[in-house]
């Protein structure tokens, strides 16, 4: 069974930092596209980081030089550090990722991990 499991979210004040991880697991298959979403209550959940099919990366233009994204892909995990971070950054992050069932590539999500930055 395909899972990816987050970690790291957290209460922080304004300017501080955190790091989420996010680990693949139940699959033979190397995990792709994997990033980083979140959601506000109230709000659509959005693109914060993530890497490519291939090997780049998109930010939001939000999160541009606070947040890195990073991997291991040997591991299967993603990381974000956050820095810099503002009230609203405040959100529930979701770790995404594709994995091949043996037909098709098929996304998966993270159960999610809160994120709150106080003023």
């Amino acid at each position: 069974q395909v899972q990816l499991v987050e970690s790291g979210g957290g209460l922080v004040q304004a300017g501080g930092s955190l790091r989420l991880s996010c680990a693949g697991s139940g699959s033979k298959f190397r995990f792709r596209a994997m990033g980083w979403y979140r959601q506000a209550p109230g709000k659509q959940r959005e693109l914060v980081a993530t890497f490519t099919s291939g090997s780049s990366t998109n930010y939001a233009d939000s999160v541009k030089g606070r947040f890195t994204i990073s991997r291991d892909a040997a591991k299967n995990t993603v990381y974000l550090q956050m820095d810099s971070l503002k009230p609203e950054d405040t959100a529930s992050y979701y770790c995404s990722a594709e994995n091949f069932n043996g037909y098709t590539w098929v996304r998966y999500w993270g159960q999610g991990t809160q994120v709150t930055v106080s003023s």
